[in-house]
């Protein structure tokens, strides 16, 4: 058993040191199709649309028909005389038995409804409604997921531009140190590069940390186990290739598109078949229904189980109309307010379709800009490094301060963060146009 116990530890531990060897890697329109299929909220959000169909089918079979059965049982507690004493072929032994048993079967047949008709003109819509919701949800994670996997990859990058300064500097530092051992420099040269090197090591331990904090949020957007280890694949050069285009800018695309203006249009027709349903409230109700059932009586209950108990059955059928005459204009002052309801979701389309326009031409500068930015930051991060260069030689040279060279660091060191976070800009920017217009991010 103890052998066994062991062998169950050893295997467990082999998985996990297995699945931490082996992380799962996601380039990021991996880590968006993953994250469409397995993250939560859109999980949630296809469980509305199932809820939706049921739903859906609730309505339509509103009218059609219903079965119902039913099992009546009284007992006369009292009764006018004792029943026992009368002659069984007494008419009273029929009118107070002392026990009833009536099981029965209907079947209603619903004929006319304006509400009904009403009802299944209303499916398609809030089965559109759920699906745009949905859509909605997928837009909304897609963003959140290209934002996530862009600001890890920021951070990861950064690590790796920090670690690179930190060698250049270190080698600075050591070389500094020595011509100052040897009395051809000052301490303060000396002084100035561990300032700077202190903070740049500071910054990476703390870009590090961000690190980590970055997968994790993309982990719980794709739903993956947060101790899980996941690789990311895409580097920024890499996705700045893919998203610098003016295509989305000059091509034309209709706003009708959006899902919030979807939702709102789907809110239109939603307040007008709610019109149309307070206005069906006026037609009349028609109903078709067939009743058969069995009237068993007996002074004994135990009487019902055996052959020799007597059973009366009857079927009986009808109608049902049903008419409404007067509210006390309650059902007018329901009409109007639907109809209020109605006009206020016309004008909140308008409204939802003049801010889209507007909303859509400002996504569009702000997306040139970030190109423009990006090719701005692209250059000016070559002057930087030219200049920080120039003044490390300078510096050798004893031609420049290490305040001088100092300066030209943090200079470049700014540069290449401003250059990243451009690259950034234009990706995130480009995401948000597309979920502006619905268009999926691998178009």
């Amino acid at each position: 058993m103890k052998n066994k116990l062991i062998l169950i530890f050893s295997l467990l531990c082999s998985i996990a040191v297995f699945s931490q060897e082996n992380p799962q890697h996601f380039s990021l329109q991996d880590a968006i199709d993953y994250a469409l299929e397995h993250n939560r909220t859109i999980k949630n959000a296809d469980l509305n649309i199932q809820a939706a169909e049921k739903q859906v089918w609730e309505t339509t079979a509103r009218g059609l028909p219903q079965i119902n059965g039913a099992v009546d049982y009284s007992i006369n507690i009292k009764t006018p005389f004792d029943v026992s004493t009368l002659d069984p072929n007494d008419p009273f032994v029929f009118l107070f038995p002392k026990h009833n048993l009536t099981p029965s079967v209907t079947l209603n047949q619903l004929l006319f409804d304006g509400g009904y008709i009403v009802g299944l003109q209303s499916n398609k819509v809030f089965l559109e409604i759920s699906q745009n919701a949905k859509d909605k949800t997928s837009n909304e994670v897609e963003n959140s997921v290209v934002n996530a996997y862009n600001n890890a990859l920021l951070t990861k990058e950064s690590i790796e531009i920090t670690k690179n300064n930190i060698t250049v500097l270190k080698s600075n530092l050591d070389e500094t140190t020595k011509i100052f051992e040897n009395g051809l420099t000052e301490e303060e040269d000396v002084e100035q590069l561990q300032l700077t090197l202190s903070s740049l090591e500071i910054s990476l331990r703390n870009l590090e940390t961000l690190y980590d904090i970055s997968k994790g949020y993309v982990k719980i957007l794709l739903g993956i186990n947060p101790n899980d280890t996941i690789e990311l694949t895409d580097t920024l050069n890499d996705l700045i290739a893919e998203n610098i285009s003016l295509d989305l800018i000059g091509n034309d695309h209709s706003i009708t598109n959006n899902i919030d203006y979807k939702i709102a249009a789907n809110e239109a027709v939603s307040k007008s078949l709610e019109y149309k349903l307070e206005k069906s409230e006026q037609l009349p109700k028609l109903n078709a229904f067939i009743t058969s059932n069995y009237l068993g009586y007996s002074n004994e209950a135990s009487t019902y189980f055996k052959k020799e108990q007597d059973w009366l059955f009857t079927t009986v059928g009808g109608f049902k109309l049903t008419v409404p005459v007067f509210s006390s204009f309650g059902g007018k002052a329901k009409r109007q307010r639907a109809k209020i309801e109605w006009d206020i979701a016309k004008n909140d389309l308008i409204i939802k379709e003049n801010q889209l326009e507007l909303e859509f031409k400002n996504v569009k500068n702000e997306y040139t800009l970030a190109i423009d930015t990006y090719t701005n930051k692209k250059k000016n991060l070559t002057l930087a490094e030219k200049i920080e260069h120039k003044n490390t030689i300078k510096y050798k040279e004893g031609i420049a301060s290490s305040f001088d060279l100092r300066q030209a660091q943090m200079q470049l060191y700014a540069s290449q963060q401003e250059y990243l976070q451009a690259i950034i800009d234009v990706i995130n920017k480009k995401a948000e146009l597309k979920n502006l217009l619905n268009i999926n991010n691998n178009q």
